[in-house]
């Protein structure tokens, strides 16, 4: 009888120890699934305007403006952000991008989500979506702790002739 007990209460812990990093993995899975599939949706079309060119975002179920943005020649999911004084990467981004990050300063401060976080000031050779293409354009990297994605700011969307919502869409117009 004794035996029994100790057998259930082991089998009991033994349960407790690894039910824990089940839920986790699974949960862990599905959030890396959930953002897979956000990033997999088609790009927007790309359409051509008398002025010149433009690139049709449409919103996510959340209502934010994501796009496939091309930085000095690499494929990258960006955020629009009209609330980001400029482009904001990450340091991994930075370096897929071809810059330098241990020879950068990181002197700068930028104002996040999570609070103050030091930053570095860069210029990206190359910034295009669709038919859109800029050169030389501001940019800040941020530690990659602070930030998890790219957001498109103002940096870019100035330089723009304009840009505007309608009909839960984001046109941005060369």
């Amino acid at each position: 009888m004794l035996t029994r007990f100790i057998a259930f209460a082991g089998g009991l812990a033994a349960i407790a120890l690894v039910v824990p990093d089940l839920v986790s993995n699974y949960l862990d899975r599905r959030d890396t699934t959930s953002s897979q599939q956000a990033t997999t949706n088609p790009t927007p079309a790309t359409a051509s305007y008398a002025a010149g060119k433009a690139v049709v975002l449409e919103a996510d179920r959340s209502g934010h403006f994501t796009g496939t943005f091309r930085i000095n020649g690499r494929s990258e999911r960006g955020l629009v952000d009209t609330g980001a004084s400029t482009i904001a990467i990450n340091a991994s981004a930075a370096r897929r991008f071809g810059i330098a990050v241990g020879s950068l300063s990181f002197d700068a401060r930028a104002q996040t989500a999570n609070g103050i976080v030091e930053a570095a000031h860069v210029s990206l050779d190359r910034v295009e979506i669709g038919g859109i293409s800029l050169r030389n354009v501001e940019a800040m990297v941020l530690p990659d702790k602070a930030l998890s994605g790219m957001l498109v700011g103002m940096s870019f969307l100035s330089r723009l002739s304009s840009y505007r919502v309608e009909d839960g869409a984001l046109q941005l117009v060369r």
